[in-house]
C-alpha cells in the first residue's frame, strides 16, 4: 500500500512497497522489517526515525541493495531495483544512489589517501575517465563540501571527525547521485559541528536537486532538515506526516513517547518534563488488527477501528477548539 497522497502531483523517486527484511535461517529467522511501505518524492528530505533496532538502517541498506529483501519490492524511478536486476540497471543504481554512513571514523579506509577514497566509485563506474579528469572530479567534490583540493593527498587520520564526514559526503557527491541515504550522519559528531554538516547537506540539496532519505533516532535533528517523517517501531511504520504536522499533533502513542524525550532548551521546563513510556503490551488487538489509515490529508497512522475512532475524535476536538 503506497503512502503517497494520490492528489499530490509530485513525482515519487523511491517507492517502497510492502517491504520485508529477514535475517537468519529457518527457525532462527528474525524479521527485522515487516511490510513497510512509503514513497519519497523528488527533491524532498524524507525522515525515518525510530529507536535502535527498529529496522530503519535495514530499510536504507535494502534500498541501496546491500541487504536482500525477503518480500515486497523497491522501485527507483518506476523501475524495480530489489532482487535480481540486469547489469545496466545495476550500474545506474550504483551511480545514482549513494549512502553517507554513520561513523566517519570507521567508514573511511585508513590506509588510503583521500584522493582514492573519494574517487573509488569512479574506478568501477566510469572507467573511461583519464587520471586528470578523475582528479578534477575529486577536487570539485572536496570544494563542494568545504575542503581544500590539497587535502586529497592526506590520510583520514589527519582530519577531525567533522572533516571526515565531509570526506564521506564528497565520496557520495563525486558520483553525481540523484538520491542519497544519510544513515545517522551526525550522531558520531560533536554537537558544535552537527549544525555545520546539516547546513551543508541542505545547501547541496538546493544546488544539486538531491533527494534524501535521512535516518536518525533524534527527532530534534529531523525537525531541522526533513520535509516528512515516518516513525518506525519494531519493523513496522506507526505514523507518517509532514514534519510540522507530526510535531504539532502526534497521534500514535509511540510517536508521543519519542517526542516527549526530545530535550527542551529551557532548563526550567526540562527539569519539570516527564517523558512518556510506550508499552506495546497494553495493546490487545485480538481480531481487530491495526491497519494503515490516512486520518488527515497526508497524515497516516497504524491503528485498529477503536484507536482510529479515538484519533478522529481528538482531531475533531482540536479543529473545533481552533474555530
Amino acid at each position: 500500500m503506497s503512502l503517497a497522497d494520490h492528489n499530490n502531483p509530485r513525482e515519487a523517486l523511491i517507492q517502497v512497497k510492502d517491504l520485508h527484511i529477514s535475517f537468519g535461517e529457518r527457525k532462527r529467522r528474525f524479521e527485522a522489517v515487516r511490510g513497510v511501505s512509503f514513497d519519497i518524492f523528488k527533491g524532498e528530505t524524507f525522515g525515518l526515525v525510530g529507536e535502535s533496532g527498529s529496522g530503519k538502517t535495514s530499510i536504507g541498506r535494502a534500498i541501496i541493495r546491500v541487504y536482500e529483501t525477503s518480500g515486497g519490492e523497491v522501485l527507483y524511478g518506476g523501475q524495480r531495483i530489489s532482487g535480481k536486476i540486469d547489469k545496466d540497471l545495476d550500474r545506474r543504481v550504483t551511480r545514482e544512489i549513494q549512502m553517507i554512513f554513520q561513523d566517519p571514523m570507521a567508514s573511511l579506509n585508513e590506509r588510503a589517501k583521500v584522493d582514492y577514497i573519494v574517487a573509488e566509485g569512479l574506478y568501477s563506474t566510469e572507467k573511461n575517465l583519464t587520471r586528470l579528469q578523475r582528479q578534477a572530479r575529486v577536487h570539485e567534490a572536496l570544494m563542494d563540501v568545504g575542503l581544500l583540493p590539497e587535502f586529497a593527498a592526506r590520510f583520514p587520520h589527519e582530519f577531525s571527525g567533522g572533516q571526515r564526514q565531509r570526506i564521506g559526503i564528497a565520496r557520495a557527491l563525486v558520483m553525481n547521485p540523484k538520491f542519497i541515504i544519510a544513515d545517522e550522519p551526525i550522531s558520531a559528531l560533536d554537537v558544535s559541528i552537527r549544525a555545520q554538516v546539516l547546513n551543508l547537506m541542505s545547501k547541496l540539496q538546493r544546488e544539486r536537486g538531491l533527494t534524501y532519505l535521512f535516518i536518525s533516532h533524534d527527532l530534534s535533528v529531523m525537525r531541522f532538515i526533513c520535509d516528512r517523517i515516518a516513525v518506525i517501531h519494531r519493523g513496522l511504520l506507526v505514523e507518517l506526516a509532514s514534519t510540522e504536522q507530526l510535531f504539532r499533533f502526534p497521534l500514535h502513542p509511540y510517536t508521543q513517547a519519542l517526542l516527549s524525550a526530545v530535550p527542551l532548551p529551557n532548563p526550567a521546563y526540562e527539569r519539570k518534563k516527564r517523558p512518556l513510556i510506550y508499552d506495546e503490551r497494553i495493546h490487545h488487538y485480538e481480531n481487530n488488527e491495526p491497519t494503515w489509515r490516512e486520518l488527515q490529508p497526508g497524515h497516516f497512522v497504524l491503528a485498529n477501528d477503536e484507536e482510529a475512532r479515538g484519533y478522529e475524535d481528538r482531531i475533531g476536538a482540536v479543529k473545533a477548539a481552533q474555530g
